[in-house]
């Protein structure tokens, strides 16, 4: 196996403990159990608001960060990573294979919730099975630019997960919905923004970020949280063999 598939092997296996996996699939299984919920009571929903709030708001930057702080943080913070480092291994291998991984998983949860609640809350129809697509291929994109900012933030500082809940629920569970500048540094709004441009125009997603400001904002929040993870990685080689 080459080196990136090795760790993403390990990083796997890691990841997929029993206690977590059981709780982050309570977690996505809870817009599914809303959408079932509609269907036996024999009505449907718009599928549009529950996917934005359970999935886009909920689900996805909560896997994402549980999976995400978890992929590198729990090595260093119990000292296990020292024995990666101390390969010969370049960083940025290390990085892709656990933002890959986390990605992943992340997005799996988050596109199958989809999916699944998409069809059962809102049916079939030409409209909303298009907003089911719409949010599904957006929050699968997402998840890895999420993934990549709670790597690096692992990488950065031992408290990831309380800059993560800060990032999710106050910069863009609050700030977000009152100051307009900060939607432009927001994965949510970017999620939103691709959703709302592969979803019919009557879906009723919000519109979010512009499609070309989402993809640059995604792709530069992917691309600098590698390159800083990698280099912050590589800061502990330095300072290992001082």
């Amino acid at each position: 196996m080459t080196t990136i598939a090795t760790i993403a092997d390990v990083t796997l296996r890691a990841l997929l403990g029993r206690r977590r996996t059981i709780l982050l699939l309570l977690l996505a299984g809870l817009p599914v159990l809303v959408g079932l919920l509609a269907r036996l009571g024999g009505g449907r929903l718009d599928a549009a608001p529950i996917l934005d709030a359970l999935i886009v708001r909920l689900v996805l930057p909560l896997t994402a960060l549980v999976f995400g702080t978890a992929a590198l943080g729990s090595e260093l913070d119990d000292g296990t990573a020292v024995y990666i480092l101390l390969k010969p291994i370049r960083r940025w291998q290390i990085v892709i294979a656990k933002v890959g991984v986390a990605g992943l998983l992340s997005g799996a949860l988050a596109v199958g919730s989809t999916l699944l609640t998409g069809v059962l809350a809102g049916g079939v129809g030409g409209t909303s099975l298009g907003t089911t697509f719409g949010v599904a291929v957006a929050t699968g994109l997402a998840a890895f630019a999420y993934t990549a900012l709670f790597v690096a933030a692992s990488a950065i500082t031992g408290r990831a997960l309380v800059f993560g809940l800060i990032y999710v629920l106050v910069w863009e569970g609050a700030l977000a919905g009152i100051l307009e500048a900060t939607k432009i540094v927001s994965i949510r709004e970017a999620t939103l923004g691709l959703a709302s441009a592969l979803a019919p125009k009557s879906s009723g997603i919000p519109t979010g970020l512009d499609p070309s400001q989402a993809v640059l904002l995604l792709g530069l929040i992917l691309g600098g949280a590698l390159f800083v993870a990698s280099v912050r990685l590589a800061g502990y080689e330095v300072r290992g063999t001082e």
